[in-house]
């Protein structure tokens, strides 16, 4: 079975306090209120998936319950700041056909980029801003079998509002 790849940046998070851990901070304003627009744009387009593998940070957390997915929720704490290898051996180790992975700059942005065959054609996917989104198909039946994927959707939180 073909799989599916969701990758999506926690929404905008909140800096007011720099003694916080980075782990601990929360969403802003602006974050809260993109969120739901995501959601919206996934389950519209049919893009609910079986599973979301999550970072542990709070950022991650609130922009999934946000997103309002009815699906299962695997928090990671590997996925905390995690590099592109991290992420992809988390991916591996699942059968799902259709996984998200919620996480952070720079490690989702590069692994986006490092498994699309070709870039998405928005001028933000390489800056990869928060909340971007890319959904990339995969022809092959196992994750740890993938390689490059076809971008068959990208978005940011400019083009839902």
């Amino acid at each position: 079975m073909p799989k599916r790849l969701i990758l999506i940046r926690h929404a905008k998070s909140d800096w007011g306090d720099l003694n916080q851990p980075d782990k601990a901070r929360n969403l802003n304003e602006r974050g809260r209120r993109q969120a739901p627009l995501l959601g919206r744009w996934l389950r519209k387009n049919g893009y609910v998936p079986d599973v979301v593998l999550c970072s542990a940070a709070v950022r991650t957390r609130e922009t999934l319950d946000l997103l309002a997915l009815d699906t299962t929720v695997i928090y990671e704490d590997s996925l905390y700041l995690a590099t592109p290898d991290v992420m992809f051996r988390e991916l591996s180790k699942r059968e799902e056909g259709c996984i998200a992975m919620i996480g952070h700059n720079p490690g989702i942005g590069e692994l986006a980029y490092a498994l699309a065959a070709e870039p998405a054609a928005h001028p933000k996917f390489h800056a990869y801003p928060t909340l971007a989104t890319t959904v990339l198909n995969f022809d092959q039946d196992r994750w740890r079998d993938i390689e490059k994927g076809t971008v068959t959707d990208f978005a940011v939180p400019k083009d839902l509002e």
